[in-house]
């Protein structure tokens, strides 16, 4: 079958940069090559740690307006920490 188009496994073994991830990670490294496995490392930690400070927010409620703010700092911090720790050990 020469003419058939590739399956998606012939595409992803093909070296494609956008299948293998190389393209994610390359930013880090040309900014802070040096630091770059060390802040992949911290945001890949954060993000797992960080939900657990969710629970004591979430059992008081969101009833005031400080809460409610505290509550989307850190939502936003692990949604952050999840984009930069994502490449983690790949």
């Amino acid at each position: 079958m020469p003419n058939s188009p590739p399956t998606h496994d012939q595409q992803s073994a093909g070296g494609d940069e956008s299948s293998d991830g190389s393209h994610e990670t390359g930013s880090l490294e040309a900014v802070a090559p040096s630091l770059a496995p060390t802040i992949r490392k911290t945001g890949f930690w954060v993000a797992i740690v960080l939900p657990f400070l969710y629970l004591p927010v979430l059992a008081n409620g969101l009833s005031s307006s400080r809460v409610t703010t505290i509550f989307l700092v850190l939502l936003g911090i692990n949604l952050i920490a999840l984009y930069i720790g994502h490449a983690h050990r790949r």
